[in-house]
């Protein structure tokens, strides 16, 4: 999907037009918000955001993973797979899978940390645990009342923030604000814009913590787009941040292709990028998680070797900070599971 552009400005005739459709369905994403999800037996961690579209859920995903395994933890990520065809439970296999079986983000997380695909967000927690999972890292789902959460991590992009602030389809909310600011246990701003300001300060007031990261190019992506000029396509929720990411790390960008969020690219439209670029003199550079749809299962395509993947990770201002807060919810969950399981002898 494309979102609409009138999301991203203020008091707009379309915005206003479709008001009354978001509050039906803020009314019913509230409501199904506020539902008991099922107690997945050990810790589990959401990533989400508060609007459709990009925020930087998948490198924050990368960066749990990367903490978890330091503080001794055996993380499985749930999600539920979109642009997927499996409605799972599976675990996603690189080797076996392509994007338009898994999604293209399991298929790009699973080659760092195991992942488990399953529309059935239940039917996916017991198959995480089946694979030795200590904790559950949710991709996605905040929303979705089916598994309950033992934290979770909120984040937003401090350039995009929340557009008109608006509920789909008149805007870019998944359900109401303030709920979900309610249920938010920490928010990680990415990034140094200032959109994201009144949202920060909100959760700040509630006694949440407040987390500042920045998405830090690999020295490896860097080195090999130096003295290039590139061709630059995404279709990711933010494409444009992907753009300027490239030029903050001093990447030339001659060219940019912004596609939809979740773009199937074909064949030809690669074919064209290439041959667009070959003929200025450019590289082609693109997303890890775009280059993920064009793999077909265990390898690239010949027809799309000529692109260079631009990689990059989080990395948090206040990593203390960071790591304090999980290791204190993994406490608190795991606590409060051994009381639920262990009553006393007078009750």
């Amino acid at each position: 999907m494309r979102e609409p552009a009138f999301w991203y400005r203020p008091a707009s005739f379309y915005s206003r037009l479709l008001l009354p459709l978001g509050a039906l369905y803020g009314a019913v994403a509230g409501r199904r918000m506020q539902r008991p999800g099922l107690d997945a037996g050990i810790p589990v961690l959401c990533v989400g955001n508060y609007h459709t579209g990009g925020a930087g859920k998948t490198p924050t995903v990368l960066a749990l993973t990367r903490l978890l395994r330091d503080l001794g933890e055996t993380p499985v990520v749930l999600s539920r797979g979109y642009g997927g065809r499996l409605r799972g439970p599976v675990m996603v296999d690189p080797i076996r899978h392509a994007a338009a079986d898994v999604g293209d983000e399991p298929l790009m997380l699973a080659r760092t940390v195991p992942v488990a695909v399953a529309r059935d967000r239940p039917s996916g927690v017991a198959l995480a645990r089946s694979q030795g999972a200590s904790v559950i890292l949710m991709d996605d789902g905040f929303q979705n009342p089916a598994v309950a959460k033992d934290a979770s991590l909120i984040v937003i992009d401090a350039n995009r923030g929340l557009g008109n602030a608006c509920l789909f389809p008149a805007g870019p909310l998944r359900a109401p604000l303030d709920l979900q600011l309610a249920r938010t246990d920490a928010l990680i701003v990415i990034g140094d814009g200032t959109a994201a300001k009144s949202v920060a300060a909100g959760i700040a007031a509630r006694g949440k913590p407040v987390l500042s990261a920045h998405l830090k190019p690999t020295d490896a992506s860097v080195a090999a787009l130096a003295a290039r000029r590139v061709l630059a396509f995404a279709g990711i929720g933010d494409p444009g941040r992907f753009f300027r990411t490239l030029r903050a790390a001093g990447i030339d960008v001659v060219r940019e292709r912004a596609f939809a969020d979740h773009h199937p690219y074909s064949q030809g439209e690669i074919e064209a990028l290439i041959a667009e670029a070959t003929r200025d003199g450019l590289t082609l550079v693109t997303t890890e998680k775009d280059l993920a749809r064009l793999r077909t299962p265990g390898r690239m395509p010949s027809w799309a070797n000529a692109i260079v993947p631009f990689a990059v990770t989080l990395e948090f201002d206040d990593a203390a900070a960071l790591r304090k807060f999980v290791s204190d919810r993994l406490f608190k969950a795991r606590e409060k599971k051994y009381r639920v399981a262990s009553p006393s002898p007078g009750g």
